[in-house]
């Protein structure tokens, strides 16, 4: 599976990362542990230089749904994403979609740099 991930109870902190390519129904399985695991509030560091999707504007959509979904059960935690210079673009795109959340989020080329801000983050 292209998406690896931990939940970090006592930080937290959900910790993913995406290598290779990512389906619709690998990133609908991984919004769904989220939700599963009521860690919706936790802060989220997802690192995607490592992945890709193949996903149709369709697909994305319902991915889009998905996440705009969690808003609705409660306080969503800071979101901070890693992505190659070619990956601004897309990533971009989705982050505009997800912006009706009452959250802060960062697109960032570095893992340091993307840690940091959400160390500064607070919890909710």
């Amino acid at each position: 599976m292209p998406l690896y991930w931990v939940i970090d109870s006592r930080a937290e902190l959900v910790t993913a990362a995406a290598e290779g390519d990512v389906s619709l129904d690998e990133a609908m399985t991984f919004l769904r542990a989220l939700s599963g695991a009521k860690v919706t509030n936790y802060r989220k560091l997802f690192d995607g230089r490592a992945g890709s999707s193949s996903m149709t504007a369709q697909e994305l959509l319902m991915v889009t749904a998905e996440i705009r979904s969690h808003h609705g059960l409660g306080k969503v935690g800071a979101l901070a994403i890693i992505a190659n210079h070619d990956q601004t673009e897309p990533f971009a795109r989705v982050l505009g979609a997800l912006a009706l959340a009452d959250r802060p989020m960062r697109l960032f080329d570095s893992p340091t740099r993307a840690r940091n801000w959400l160390d500064a983050q607070p919890r909710v």
